[in-house]
């Protein structure tokens, strides 16, 4: 889901990595309760045999989460962070509640998880632009939702239902960092992005007007132009 932002950051010269997260693409899930701890860990692993830290950190909607559980866990790897359509605070009760919903809904009817994803999540993670103007987006986005394996999505929804608040941890973090939002993301609205960057106050901010959760997919070249700018300086 990052090819344009890779591509374009490749062709400054740069190293990029985009691993996968443990329990996609045939790679099995850290053993224990599920926790975003344990992905952090795994992220360090492979990205340290690709080259040494401290690296630009970019993540986006559970990407950001997992970018702020490596700085609990591993901090000295992070050298610059972006966040992308994501939030520092923890689940409110209902959203926990209902992440923990969906996870059982997809172990109890495995065979029907990728309806059960499109009709609770994929309204949510595309903006109105995207649904009215992009439908190869949207199949896309689909598409990714039907073929995930329902173990795997159980796994990250009660991780992502269990992560700790992360607004001390943005507050501590010394180095450069970046907030990139889709202006139509509701999921992960202004106001969690005005909380991080209460801890983040100089932060690079870059506002994507017709997108939603997913900016890096629904407006690929002005999320790659932002991910340039932050890392390497505007042309």
């Amino acid at each position: 889901m990052w090819a344009p932002q890779r591509e374009a950051l490749l062709a400054r010269g740069l190293t990029v990595a985009a691993p996968d997260l443990p329990g996609f693409v045939g790679s099995s899930l850290p053993e224990g309760r599920p926790s975003l701890d344990a992905v952090a860990d795994h992220v360090v692993d492979t990205l340290s045999r690709a080259a040494d830290g401290p690296w630009t950190v970019a993540g986006v909607s559970l990407g950001g989460y997992v970018a702020m559980a490596l700085l609990r866990r591993h901090p000295e790897v992070v050298g610059s962070l972006v966040l992308c359509d994501t939030k520092a605070t923890a689940d409110a009760d209902q959203a926990r509640e209902n992440r923990l919903r969906i996870a059982e809904l997809v172990e109890q009817a495995p065979n029907d998880a990728g309806r059960v994803l499109e009709q609770a999540v994929l309204p949510g993670l595309l903006g109105a632009t995207t649904f009215a103007e992009r439908p190869d987006v949207v199949e896309q986005v689909r598409g990714w939702l039907v073929e995930a394996d329902p173990t795997t999505l159980a796994w990250y929804q009660r991780a992502m239902a269990r992560r700790p608040d992360s607004r001390a941890l943005l507050a501590a973090f010394t180095g450069p960092a970046a907030i990139i939002w889709g202006e139509e993301d509701a999921l992960s609205p202004w106001s969690e992005q005005e909380l991080m960057l209460e801890s983040l106050p100089g932060a690079m901010v870059t506002r994507v007007p017709t997108a939603g959760h997913l900016a890096n997919v629904e407006c690929p070249e002005t999320v790659s132009t932002a991910l340039v700018d932050f890392v390497v300086g505007p042309r």
